[in-house]
């Protein structure tokens, strides 16, 4: 026969409900300190803590704020342009690329399919011939291979490595550039990433054919840097997969959306995709400074009696290259000491461009 036996309690009924308590008691016997001075020298403790942290601990210096270095704002030759051209349009449009281009300042490259018979004149870029292109498929009816060339430009004018290039911008031989606004524009975005930037058409046909949300090449459109070096390495490749496209900017649009970069569409370019008088466009032109203007060839010209080159170089004069910054649906600020322009001349230019900034442009009229 078994008998319990009767075990006592490890602790009493005062501290079952809470163990910890009961052996801190024990704690506290043991070491002969009341609660109260266990409080005191916990303080004391911490105290002592605080204070050679804060006077014996050797300091370490806190790390200064570390700012990024503040980038140099983009200027003209920052920026590369790349001009489509051929052996036979060169010559017969250099005119217009006199207008924009100046060899101190500008940095641009001709492509051409060959050689010029003769040299290029005073104040152009130099000139260079574009790669062989035939082993590259072109399936487009009643399209020009060209198309191919021209948009291996893209690919040419970034393997050249020109030092200090912050954006690649494309062309036409008859695209006008007005530079320092190109470049007001462009300062806006950071080089180092990924920006396509450009214009649609103005034609509405023209745009639902191709694409809303393509830039129209002889507009011209503008690839950052960054975007640049990376479309480069598959532009080839990717050539191969567009041959039924029909223009090279639809080549370098498709190859961009492959890498996911969209258009972004600054207003001031111009494909120009009307003809005759563009006096409509202009002055409904957006708030947006003008950047570019395109098939030249097809437009009346913008000041009476002269033709079409006379004009142009009569606006350029007129306006320096300086066309700094929008006012009121206005294309251009003029920035000039004195203008000779003729009273209708005066009046055209007020209309068409909307604006004339009087504090800074003394007009001397000559009428007739």
């Amino acid at each position: 026969m078994f008998f319990k036996r009767s075990k006592k309690p490890l602790i009493n009924s005062s501290s079952t409900s809470n163990p910890l308590l009961f052996y801190l008691n024990k704690m506290l016997k043991f070491i002969k300190l009341s609660p109260s001075r266990i409080k005191d020298l916990l303080l004391i403790v911490s105290l002592s803590i605080s204070l050679f942290l804060v006077f014996l601990h050797p300091q370490t210096p806190l790390p200064l704020a570390v700012t990024a270095p503040s980038r140099s704002p983009t200027r003209r030759h920052h920026l590369l342009f790349s001009i489509a051209s051929s052996a036979g349009s060169f010559p017969r449009r250099s005119s217009y690329i006199r207008l924009w281009y100046t060899p101190r300042d500008t940095r641009a490259i001709a492509f051409l399919d060959q050689r010029l018979s003769s040299s290029v004149g005073p104040n152009l870029p130099p000139v260079v011939v574009s790669g062989d292109t035939r082993s590259f498929p072109y399936t487009f009816k009643s399209g020009l291979r060209s198309a191919i060339r021209v948009a291996r430009v893209v690919k040419e004018a970034v393997d050249r490595n020109e030092k200090g290039i912050r954006w690649f911008v494309f062309g036409d031989d008859d695209t006008v550039f007005v530079v320092d606004n190109l470049v007001k524009v462009l300062s806006k975005y950071d080089h180092d990433k990924f920006y396509y930037v450009g214009s649609n058409s103005e034609s509405y046909e023209q745009n639902l054919k191709y694409s809303f949300d393509m830039a129209f090449g002889g507009g011209g459109f503008a690839i950052s840097y960054s975007l640049g070096k990376v479309l480069a390495r598959v532009l080839d490749s990717c050539l191969m997969r567009y041959a039924h496209l029909y223009g090279s900017d639809s080549r370098i649009w498709s190859c961009l959306v492959e890498l996911g970069v969209g258009l972004t569409h600054e207003p001031g370019f111009h494909q120009v995709d009307v003809r005759g008088s563009i006096f409509g466009m202009l002055t409904a032109h957006p708030l947006s400074p003008l950047v570019s203007l395109h098939h030249l060839d097809a437009m009346d010209p913008i000041f009476p009696n002269m033709d079409r080159t006379r004009a142009l170089e009569h606006l350029f004069k007129a306006v320096k290259f300086r066309f700094m910054r929008a006012t009121n649906s206005s294309l251009i600020s003029f920035q000039c000491r004195k203008l000779f322009l003729r009273g209708r001349e005066v009046q055209e230019l007020r209309i068409t461009f909307c604006s004339i900034q009087e504090n800074i442009l003394e007009i001397h009229v000559k009428d007739h």
